[in-house]
């Protein structure tokens, strides 16, 4: 039996073309047994297919078919984020230029551990980290430039800001470093507190939605001792942005050190239209960014860019086979203390690719027709007899629901088109009621899609 072909190598390239046919047919023909943006019938239905499909997924013999079969079944089950009706989460559709120079990564499969593994590709990360770094703080002088490192995603990267923010502290005040965060905060960031072991947290409310200065400043007054804020740029359920400039005066004049969760809102940097929301950005010590939101990358892309890179220096560790000193001292460079991982792909080479064929000015397109979509959506709800606005969209998150249902009939009405396979909406509570969510992220949304959605809402809302 001979050896199945590798993706790389000199017969790479021939070993690949007849397989990405075959994945391309397979995506076409899963996509129109599909025939909306995700599969009908709910779980239950959806798990019964995909293990009708399957079969026993690690047989005696192999099944060289078996590649078709799964990119079909995968395609066929799958929510599409390029369905204009696939609007729950933030879950981009990605860009195509992005998935290809994906594949090539995954084909040539460095491995961000060591020099050694990934020649080109620490180089070019470390280009594309400091543009990044540099959009968000600016280039800034004297010092050290501003750095960034590439993230999972804005789970991860909140993690490292806790972390760094920690030992930050640690190392210039002592005492327990202890989060203050708002209520609208993403999720990640009281969890990375926890897995930290952090003291107790201090949540504050937010009633608007927003993280109010005055608020914040009570709470700087009255809990002592190092302490981090998060601030939020961009919330997940209604896509706010915290007043950033209000809330960084606030931590200067308490000393406490700030960190801005932009993994939504980030992509505004992009455009010189809505960069404006961003103003105050710079002054956080560390900024979550992710570009598998408002960057239409595919996952994962996040970053956490640091205003001071010697805060990175807790990450430093040595192991001799990836970074030994004699290799570091005749100029190898260490990529250890580069993330919280070891073995790392290199998601920068489709952030690279999109940079550089896009540019500022194609990527600020993206970001202005996403919001142009999510303003216009907000005008036929506003003008929809049935139909009520939450508020006017600061993002792209459009909150809305039947004018007199209960939350009973919201919530069942977002899982009934689900399970019909009709479309995909989130769900946010917010002001004590149940809203229906639109995260538009789709720059191919036309006006007559977001019509249908609406019509879709109205038809399956009883009276």
């Amino acid at each position: 039996m001979s050896s199945p072909p590798l993706a790389s190598g000199p017969d790479g390239t021939d070993a690949l073309r007849p397989l990405l046919d075959t994945v391309l047919d397979a995506l076409d023909t899963g996509r129109r047994a599909r025939g909306g943006p995700l599969p009908a019938g709910g779980p239950e239905a959806v798990t019964a297919q995909v293990r009708a499909a399957v079969g026993d997924i690690l047989p005696a013999h192999g099944d060289p078919d078996a590649l078709r079969t799964l990119v079909h079944t995968l395609a066929a089950g799958a929510a599409d984020p390029a369905d204009p009706l696939c609007a729950a989460h933030l879950h981009c559709p990605p860009l195509a230029v992005a998935t290809a120079a994906d594949l090539a990564a995954s084909a040539l499969n460095p491995s961000l551990d060591s020099w050694d593994q990934a020649p080109a590709a620490s180089a070019l990360e470390t280009l594309v980290t400091h543009a990044l770094a540099a959009e968000v703080y600016g280039h800034r002088a004297p010092g050290a430039p501003p750095d960034a490192l590439v993230t999972t995603g804005g789970t991860e990267s909140n993690q490292l800001a806790l972390l760094l923010a920690r030992e930050a502290h640690a190392h210039t005040h002592g005492g327990t470093l202890r989060l203050v965060h708002g209520a609208n905060a993403h999720h990640s960031l009281p969890r990375a507190a926890w897995l930290l072991g952090l003291p107790d947290l201090v949540v504050l409310p937010t009633p608007t939605g927003r993280l109010d200065p005055d608020t914040l400043d009570t709470a700087l007054t009255t809990h002592r001792g190092p302490l981090l804020v998060a601030a939020t740029a961009g919330t997940t359920d209604a896509g706010l942005i915290d007043p950033l400039p209000e809330i960084a005066a606030r931590c200067a004049a308490h000393g406490a050190r700030l960190h801005i969760d932009a993994a939504y809102g980030g992509g505004l940097l992009f455009s010189d239209r809505h960069r404006p929301l961003l103003t105050g950005l710079d002054t956080a010590h560390t900024v979550t960014l992710d570009l598998h939101k408002l960057g239409w990358q595919p996952v994962a892309a996040g970053l956490l860019a640091v205003r001071d890179p010697a805060d990175l220096t807790p990450l430093h560790q040595r192991a001799d086979y990836l970074n030994a000193d004699d290799d570091t001292d005749a100029g190898l460079p260490d990529l250890l203390g580069r993330s919280l991982r070891t073995t790392r792909r290199p998601d920068v080479l489709k952030i690279a690719a999109t940079l550089r064929t896009l540019g500022r000015d194609g990527l600020g397109a993206l970001v202005d027709q996403v919001h142009a979509h999510a303003r216009h959506l907000a005008d036929l709800v506003d003008a929809h007899p049935h139909l009520t606005l939450h508020a006017r969209p600061t993002l792209t998150t459009v909150l809305f629901r039947p004018t007199h249902a209960t939350d009973d009939t919201v919530a069942a009405v977002r899982r009934r088109l689900l399970t019909d396979g009709r479309a995909v909406l989130g769900r946010a509570r917010l002001d004590g009621r149940l809203w229906l969510k639109a995260t538009l992220l789709n720059p191919h949304t036309r006006p007559d899609d977001l019509a249908a959605l609406l019509h879709l809402v109205e038809g399956n809302t009883p009276r």
